[in-house]
């Protein structure tokens, strides 16, 4: 089922009928209550949109701008400029070995993650930046609130097609802003962190589909994927660390690949401390104290009613003498 999100219907409506936020989100408070019990917040300021002549849903098919892809989409065809690649990485899948890799494209409205899959992971080697990827027949999912397109092997990816090309990549995702950590806010979808790790929590393990990647969950027998049935799980990790640039501090979260990344270390190396926990204390001594420049997302701990800090990308070896400039500038 193609979604899009709540505030994006709002900021369209804000956008189109050129009336103010507070008057729009009165209206969905007033249709929900209409519609108590019936409705989701989604679906009323849905109808709020339709009230007012508002087309939440642009174009649906063909090639898309980056801005009109929704989550649940399928056959998905875009164009945008590869702004970052990130490695392949290999996975059990049942009894065999697969792999999946991932980048980040850009055009003139946004950006979005690509993951690769199987087979498409390969296209990983023979990309490079500012490389133009046209993508035909992708899927979009969500992945912790964000749009992803996937690619399998009924999927197409095209380096540098003829004819195809991308005049200016959306200002958030050319470089994330350098911010402050006392000045994020929960609108902060790119920006860009400098400091030293003060703290290092235990890394978490969590089950995950070995054909898919999504979180797998206990059920009486074994472990279930929501698409794949009973499965039995891979691991995948997730690595929280405070980090502090001299205004104050933020818990940042890193996933994955940004795990590897950060500790230099391999799926294989990683996955040892599972079973081997008091070894990674070694690890975290080694890691505080040092200077990482980050690249990321504010989230708002709900839970916490704390902001944290997603990371995208991660440096542990900031060049030095740009940081110098930066400060001269």
């Amino acid at each position: 089922m193609i979604k899009i999100p709540y505030e994006e219907i709002i900021l369209k409506i804000n956008e189109k009928a050129k009336m103010p936020l507070s008057e729009i989100e009165e209206r969905v408070e007033k249709k929900l209550k209409q519609l108590s019990g019936l409705i989701s917040k989604e679906g009323a300021a849905h109808i709020v949109a339709n009230e007012l002549g508002v087309k939440i849903f642009e174009q649906l098919s063909g090639k898309l701008q980056i801005k009109n892809i929704l989550t649940g989409m399928r056959d998905v065809e875009t164009i945008g400029k590869v702004l970052q690649v990130y490695d392949a990485r290999e996975f059990m899948r049942g009894d065999a070995m697969s792999k999946v890799a991932s980048m980040l494209v850009g055009d003139e409205t946004g950006t979005i993650r690509v993951v690769m899959w199987g087979s498409q992971a390969d296209n990983a080697a023979n990309l490079g930046l500012n490389d133009i990827a046209k993508i035909v027949g992708g899927y979009v999912r969500e992945n912790n609130g964000r749009k992803e397109i996937h690619l399998n092997d009924r999927s197409q990816l095209l380096i540098n097609p003829k004819g195809e090309s991308v005049s200016e990549v959306f200002a958030e995702g050319k470089s994330s802003a350098r911010k402050e950590i006392k000045s994020l806010n929960e609108n902060d979808n790119e920006a860009e962190l400098l400091g030293t790790i003060v703290q290092v929590f235990d890394i978490k393990f969590y089950e995950i589909c070995p054909r898919c990647g999504k979180r797998a969950k206990p059920n009486a027998a074994m472990y279930e994927c929501l698409d794949h049935g009973n499965v039995i799980p891979a691991y995948a990790y997730v690595l929280n660390t405070v980090l502090d640039d001299g205004t104050e501090t933020i818990r940042c979260v890193f996933f994955r690949n940004q795990v590897e990344r950060l500790l230099s270390m391999n799926q294989e190396q990683l996955l040892k401390f599972r079973s081997e926990p008091a070894e990674f204390e070694a690890v975290k001594n080694e890691l505080l104290g040092t200077i990482v420049k980050v690249n990321g997302r504010v989230n708002k701990n709900t839970l916490f009613q704390r902001l944290e800090f997603v990371v995208n990308s991660v440096d542990s070896n900031p060049n030095p003498e740009e940081e110098l400039k930066r400060l001269q500038s």
